[in-house]
């Protein structure tokens, strides 16, 4: 689909400017005709799919869900509330991409479609709760569930940036007290140093002569790991290999495996209660937990298990990630044919936990820090000491 700017004449013969989407000039002049509008000029231009390849963030889709399941619910139709989503829109690129959506669902596509024929613009969870919706003619419950659903997840990523502020400053505190200490207030004690230190003073003389003309080394250093492991994380065995070994961390763990249980027990509540298939389910609940380690666990053995016809409290329990009590629970939901309700009040309670988990890991932290910005300043005031009360009895002499 290319964009078009083009000018054109209406009933009246006044000159109308714009520009629109279409799959050629004569699909143009059909839409501008339908407008009652006359095209004399037209020109392709630049500003096509790049603008339209645009990913929404969690809170836009929050808001997107939230406004389609209100104007659904009011009785406005797909295409009519799609108009009104992308007119709204502020952001050049987000509009874009709704005004793509919304021309083929104008053309007759569903909107499940529409959005499944741009990858990576919507989640996979949003593509197949739209297509559930469809399918059972509750688009707009639908819509509600996952609008509650990102909601949930735009409130546990702003829990974990707000506990995260402080462990970020005390880490930005202990390096400016590192370069701080080393580059401008050791130099100062050099000429109040003899020539025999103790071995704590001499070594950190040896940091200090270091640093001054090459500090850059250290941050061009920590900037080329940080590349390394960017570059590591796209790799699926070093990406797997780290997302075991964070669950596996003691104390850290078990709180990580807390918050992947609340994400998959709402996302897997949300599926189900929406008609989809369990396996269906099942596999792209495994998908939202962020962690490889995890989803090759459920696509590798829940899946084949549940699909040769096992309990899913039963497949779950073998692979021993989450916690017993939600093993547990699901299997009361089996046995009571309520399996959707016990879902969603077990996700309601483990995102609860969630929030528990997250406070808990940041204050893992905190004291890490603080012990060592301690541990630091205590060594350096333990070689300088001993330069000041020698550079003191230097002056009595």
């Amino acid at each position: 689909m290319a964009y078009y700017s083009y000018v054109a004449t209406d009933v009246n013969g006044s000159t109308v400017r714009g520009k629109e989407y279409a799959d050629d000039y004569l699909a143009l002049t059909e839409k501008l005709r339908e407008k009652n509008l006359f095209c004399t000029q037209y020109t392709e231009i630049a500003e096509k799919q790049a603008d339209a390849k645009y990913k929404f963030k969690t809170k836009d889709l929050a808001f997107i869900c939230r406004q389609l399941s209100s104007m659904l619910t009011a009785g406005i139709s797909l295409v009519r509330s799609l108009h009104i989503l992308y007119s709204q829109e502020e952001n050049k690129k987000a509009k874009a991409a709704l005004l793509e959506i919304y021309e083929d669902v104008q053309k007759g596509r569903s909107f499940s479609e529409a959005i499944q024929a741009r990858p990576g613009v919507f989640p996979l969870l949003f593509v197949s709760m739209v297509a559930a919706g469809e399918a059972s003619g509750n688009l707009d419950v639908i819509m509600t569930r996952v609008a509650d659903y990102y909601l949930n997840q735009n409130k546990t990523n702003n829990q974990i940036k707000s506990a995260l502020t402080y462990p970020i400053v005390l880490l930005f505190l202990l390096v400016g007290v590192f370069f701080g200490l080393f580059i401008f207030i050791m130099p100062m004690f050099r000429e109040l140093a003899g020539e025999d230190l103790p071995p704590l003073s001499a070594a950190m003389f040896a940091i200090s002569d270091f640093l001054i003309p090459y500090w850059w080394t250290i941050i061009l250093g920590v900037a080329v790991i940080v590349v390394i492991i960017h570059f590591l994380r796209k790799n699926d065995g070093f990406a797997m290999w780290f997302d075991m070994v964070k669950c596996k961390i003691p104390k850290a763990g078990p709180l990580l495996l807390i918050i992947y249980t609340g994400r998959f027990a709402r996302t897997m509540a949300n599926l189900y209660a929406s008609g989809l298939q369990m396996v269906d389910c099942i596999e792209k609940s495994a998908d939202t937990l962020n962690n490889r380690y995890i989803a090759k666990l459920f696509h590798e053995n829940v899946v084949e298990d549940v699909k040769h016809g096992e309990a899913l409290s039963s497949a779950i329990t073998k692979i021993g990630v989450f916690p017993g009590v939600f093993t547990s629970i699901i299997m009361v939901g089996e046995e009571s044919g309520a399996l959707d309700e016990i879902l969603q009040k077990s996700a309601d309670y483990y995102e609860d936990e969630s929030a528990t988990a997250i406070a808990k890991l940041v204050g893992l932290m905190e004291p890490i820090m603080i012990i060592f910005l301690g541990v630091m300043i205590g060594m350096i005031l333990a070689g300088i000491f001993p330069i000041l009360y020698g550079g003191m009895a230097n002056v009595g002499k």
